[in-house]
């Protein structure tokens, strides 16, 4: 395989790679943490995956120019929370500005004090392994430390071409 770059490199338009990356369909979460206060920090991602079984890793990226980022760059743990179709609310909430996205709702504790959502599909609770930067993003790969999974599996909360859906 050749290593050389192309004869003529056009540069991508941010917004052709976003258009492009729209036509691939992903799972919606909430990733929550605290910060370095102790308050509650969550913010709903659709750019998590797995990295590993053993170990058991996986990964989702934060924007550099998030207001959480400070908490999760500090933070040794984090819990991923994949949504139920039923969710969409919930995931619009935490994608919102609003300061207060925990405000009235029913939170238990996890590892590291990491605020746990109720209604998920699967909570995987994880330590902070490692961060990762990557242009404008900062990539972070979690170590799943407990898993919880809901009692009745129903379908999951999917995003493609900027609009929710429901997957399986």
């Amino acid at each position: 395989m050749s290593q050389h770059p192309p004869q003529a490199v056009q540069a991508v338009a941010p917004q052709a790679l976003k258009h492009a990356l729209a036509q691939f369909a992903t799972g919606v979460t909430i990733v929550t943490t605290c910060d370095s206060e102790g308050q509650q920090v969550g913010l709903t991602v659709n750019s998590f995956n797995a990295v590993s079984l053993t170990p058991p890793l996986v990964l989702w990226s934060i924007d550099k120019h998030s207001r959480s980022l400070q908490a999760f760059e500090h933070s040794q743990h984090f819990a991923v929370h994949i949504l139920a179709s039923d969710q969409q609310a919930l995931a619009l909430r935490f994608a919102s500005r609003i300061d207060d996205r925990f405000a009235g709702m029913e939170i238990q504790t996890g590892l590291g004090g990491v605020p746990l959502l109720p209604g998920a599909l699967a909570t995987l609770q994880c330590r902070t392994h490692q961060r990762v930067a990557a242009g404008d993003h900062i990539i972070l790969i979690g170590w799943v430390e407990h898993i919880e999974q809901a009692a009745t599996l129903s379908p999951a909360l999917g995003y493609h071409r900027s609009a929710f859906a429901a997957i399986g």
